[in-house]
């Protein structure tokens, strides 16, 4: 048995977990810059708050509802993911973190201790909300797609208080026959356009189709989707979440940037990004490519990119921040107002298979790294940073109405007045 752990509106439940003041308020956070909605609590949602919508366009409309907005806090929403993860991993063996979060749990010989799926799943509902305050769903299937599919069902479907389980057939096909083909693991909007021309419309209907067949028409990936629907596992921890085949660190800027020495702060910082993204899912780059633009709407839009290859593929900030600042110099004019700038690893190997260079005099500094990241980790994101990076702060991006780091600055932490 697996099941899929993930908690609900996750940016919009972690802004209420110290502040108990919005906690039965209509809330949603802005994405970078104050762009567009990203997290629409389920209060809010009531009000047919869209997602991604930009927010210049229903501001009036929030605010006539009193509802609450706040930019995104990265830095909290790190802390209590790694907090909830705690929690649910104490609830089986095997735990994968899927994203900052979902989570999988893989039960394996459990089948004589768990005699209610329905009961497990409520107490460790009821462990995450009284240790972490935030709210979680829980899907319960015989293998990974088909957890996720109950997971749906928990959270979208009329009847299940939070938790569903698929551990038959009659409550695969209750809770499949409800779910839209678009909405299953892994079908995309495109695929499931093309789904829908040939009469599927559920994700029972797919799970009815042959496996072969939809190998033959679309890939292996769908006929592994299809035997999953109907309870044959194909897929491992390592299919679940793969390395991402390219890291990229972007950001429009706060304010439009002109001078050059912000600008370099700007991609050394993204530079750090990347590498950092690297080293953490074991990867290396042999190549990355560094961009810089205006904005379209500008009246002379100016947009430069240049890629860089390396002798010997790294993950290695200070290499790679080197390499864009070199690029920086090519990419660079005066008199364009800089609206956004990044840099992405584009042509990534493993790490532990790297090749060595017999030519290159300098190799990466692992060991540094490793240094540099465990400070990080320890002390807060940025604790450690090259010195191109603190060139100056003017590009950062604008948050105003980010919320306080309760959980990873002394000054932050809340008060609590007893008398």
């Amino acid at each position: 048995m697996y099941a899929l752990v993930d908690a609900a509106a996750f940016y919009a439940s972690a802004e209420k977990v110290f502040d108990p003041s919005i906690r039965y308020k209509p809330v949603v956070v802005l994405t970078n810059n104050d762009g567009c909605i990203c997290a629409v609590c389920p209060i809010a949602r009531k009000l047919n708050i869209p997602n991604f919508a930009p927010y210049f366009k229903v501001k009036n409309f929030l605010a006539k509802n009193n509802v609450v907005v706040r930019s995104s806090n990265y830095e909290l929403y790190a802390d209590l993911s790694e907090r909830m993860m705690t929690v649910i991993s104490r609830f089986s063996d095997t735990h994968h973190v899927y994203s900052i979060d979902e989570s999988f749990l893989k039960f394996t010989g459990f089948s004589s201790l768990i005699t209610d799926w329905h009961a497990y799943g409520q107490q460790i509902r009821r462990t995450v909300w009284r240790e972490t305050s935030l709210p979680v769903g829980i899907g319960f299937g015989t293998t990974p797609t088909l957890a996720k599919a109950a997971n749906y069902a928990a959270k979208k479907l009329p009847g299940f208080k939070g938790v569903a389980v698929i551990n038959d057939e009659t409550s695969r096909k209750q809770i499949l026959s409800q779910m839209d083909v678009r909405h299953v693991w892994g079908v995309g909007s495109r695929l499931a356009k093309k789904f829908k021309l040939m009469g599927i419309e559920t994700a029972l209907q797919l799970a009815d189709q042959s496996p072969k067949k939809m190998r033959r028409l679309f890939s292996v990936v769908v006929e592994r989707t299809v035997s999953e629907l109907n309870g044959v596992a194909c897929l491992n921890w390592d299919e679940v979440k793969q390395g991402k085949k390219e890291v990229f660190s972007t950001r429009s800027f706060g304010e439009r940037v002109t001078d050059i020495n912000t600008l370099r702060a700007a991609l050394s910082a993204h530079a750090a990004i990347v590498g950092r993204k690297l080293r953490r899912q074991g990867s290396i780059t042999k190549r990355i490519v560094v961009f810089a633009a205006s904005s379209p709407h500008d009246n002379e839009y100016y947009k430069k990119s240049i890629i860089f290859d390396f002798p010997a593929a790294t993950a290695d900030t200070l290499e790679i921040t080197k390499a864009a600042s070199l690029i920086l110099e090519k990419i660079y004019k005066e008199n364009v107002h800089f609206y956004r700038c990044g840099v992405g690893a584009i042509e990534l190997e493993c790490s532990a298979n790297k090749q060595l260079d017999l030519f290159t005099e300098k190799q990466s500094k692992q060991v540094l790294m490793d240094c540099v990241d465990l400070i990080n980790s320890r002390y807060g994101t940025g604790a450690l940073q090259s010195g191109s990076e603190c060139l100056t702060q003017k590009w950062n991006m604008r948050r105003a109405f980010l919320s306080p780091h309760y959980t990873t600055r002394w000054s932050d932490i809340p008060i609590i007045n007893c008398g």
